[in-house]
């Protein structure tokens, strides 16, 4: 199979040698692209040493959706996985991978947390959203026809977080369909409340607001979702007050910043929307920009 593996990094090395390691031995023979964005614990030494690796991509922004576009552009097969560079594909990924993309144009799995299947940190998610069947994707283990990336121009600059969340909206309005295979997995060694760091509220609700309102306009079934997951945050919130788990003040600054990123998430969801009227969707995609890469070693 023509596949093309992209794996961003940051600041990971020696996770991102053991992800590396089960790529060579689970898919020998894909190309492997690392997009390192801007690590400092010697990730590139690293990288320069093995011989496992086609393209290391040193780019200056530490913006995921920028090191996933970054990694996409220099791809060149006809497939090209996505992979968290704290992850391991495990032995059923390669064949799951091939038997997915007979079927759909994209698939993507689970996560095992500890290395248990039973303990899947990420699982199939499905919501229909405005008539729309929207299934989300796991944003450390996708694999997509080219073809798919080329036609939504990659992912969302714009977004720091929520970016998989957001094409998987986008191909949900085309004749693309996903496939959930939970044979598709990757493994990662920490537990499923282990080492996960905590999402900024600010840019949480900030990405919703705006993916939404672009996708979607901003109708009745839009404004109710983002009334329910604020509300929900701010009842959560207020229980840890009445427990005394939390402050009054923290409460009310949270609150402050839901609304706050909100309201500028709606805002410039209306301007990405005017922006690219095309089904599409994404005014900050991979062919918006030429100056991503400080640094490219091509080994291919």
């Amino acid at each position: 199979m023509d596949l093309s593996v992209v794996v961003p990094t940051l600041n990971a090395r020696d996770e991102l040698g053991d992800c590396l390691s089960a790529l060579q031995r689970q898919v020998p023979g894909a190309e492997v692209i690392v997009v390192n964005g801007p690590s400092a614990d010697g990730t590139t030494g690293m990288v320069q040493k093995r011989g496992d690796v086609d393209v290391l991509v040193e780019i200056a922004d530490r913006t995921i959706n920028v090191a996933r576009n970054a990694g996409i552009e220099r791809a060149t097969g006809t497939n090209i996985a996505l992979v968290n560079h704290t992850l391991r594909v495990t032995a059923d990924w390669a064949e799951a991978m091939r038997s997915g993309l007979d079927r759909t144009a994209v698939v993507t799995g689970p996560t095992w947390a500890g290395g248990d299947v039973s303990g899947s940190e990420i699982k199939s998610e499905r919501r229909q959203i405005a008539g729309r069947d929207v299934t989300y994707l796991n944003p450390g283990n996708a694999v997509f026809y080219r073809e798919v990336l080329d036609s939504l121009d990659g992912f969302d600059e714009y977004l720091n977080v929520g970016g998989t969340r957001d094409i998987a909206h986008r191909i949900a309005a085309t004749d693309y369909d996903v496939t959930w295979d939970e044979s598709m997995a990757v493994r990662s060694e920490l537990t499923a409340d282990g080492g996960q760091q905590r999402t900024d509220r600010g840019w949480k609700y900030r990405s919703l607001a705006y993916r939404l309102v672009k996708n979607y306009y901003l109708r009745p079934t839009v404004f109710r979702r983002l009334c329910g997951h604020a509300g929900a945050e701010a009842l959560e919130e207020f229980r840890s007050v009445v427990w005394g788990d939390g402050t009054p003040s923290n409460w009310l600054g949270t609150g402050r910043d839901v609304c706050l990123n909100t309201v500028r998430g709606i805002k410039d969801g209306f301007g990405a929307r005017r922006q690219d009227r095309a089904p599409r969707r994404n005014p900050n995609g991979i062919t918006q920009r030429a100056d991503r890469a400080v640094a490219v070693y091509d080994w291919r």
